[in-house]
Formats: structure tokens, sequence, C-alpha cells
């Protein structure tokens, strides 16, 4: 769907967002935490079904690359060398829709397991 591939996007390595903008003036901007431990990889959402396997020390990584996949995805480069995901334009929009939501599953999901954000 067009209506979801946003209309510009922004890279803010200092604070550590990726800046999504659409036409309909929503506006997210994305922790390059939350978008490494939601990778839709199959290395993170696993090859079933599941939760997949638990993202932990990622609190500092970076974004170190984000390359256009035809005219439907990104696929974004991380500084652990995590790059084997991509981002769908409806993906990238509900991860900002759902933000807190995914964030805070994340974290409960770290207490559980006994993980960590740090490395």
């Amino acid at each position: 769907m067009n209506d979801q591939r946003p209309t510009n996007i922004r890279i803010r390595k200092q604070s550590r967002f990726l800046e999504l903008s659409y036409a309909d003036s929503t506006h997210y901007e994305l922790p390059f935490e939350l978008l490494r431990v939601l990778s839709p990889s199959a290395e993170v959402r696993g090859h079933g079904m599941g939760p997949g396997v638990l993202q932990t020390g990622k609190r500092d990584v970076q974004l170190t690359a984000a390359e256009m996949v035809g005219n439907y995805a990104l696929k974004l480069a991380f500084s652990d060398g995590h790059d084997s995901g991509l981002y769908t334009w409806g993906y990238l929009r509900e991860l900002g829709e759902h933000q807190d939501r995914f964030w805070q599953r994340y974290l409960d999901r770290l207490q559980q397991e006994g993980g960590s954000r740090d490395t």
C-alpha cells in the first residue's frame, strides 16, 4: 500500500532515532534499539510460531545504513552486524502506531527471561 510509504525518512544518529513522516502529517521517531530488537528477520523472529529469539544488550546499537528495497521496504543495518531484516512500509507504520505497546512487551519479556538491555 503506497499510503503506508513515508514521504520522508531521516536517520538521526545523535539521538538514535529513525524518523518517518507521512503524507497524512503523521510523524514517528523509532528508536534504533526498538528497530533492532523487533527486527522482522528470521534470526530474530525464529522460523515458526513462538516469540522468537530474545535480543539482549542492544541499548547502544547504532543504525549504520538504510537501503530501499524495491517500493515496499527498507533494509536496515546495525552496528552489531545485524542486517537481514526487511522492514516493510506496513511494519514500520505498525511499529510507529503501537511503539509503546511493543516496547513494554519487550521490556516485560526481558524481565521475565532475565535479560538486559546492556551488553
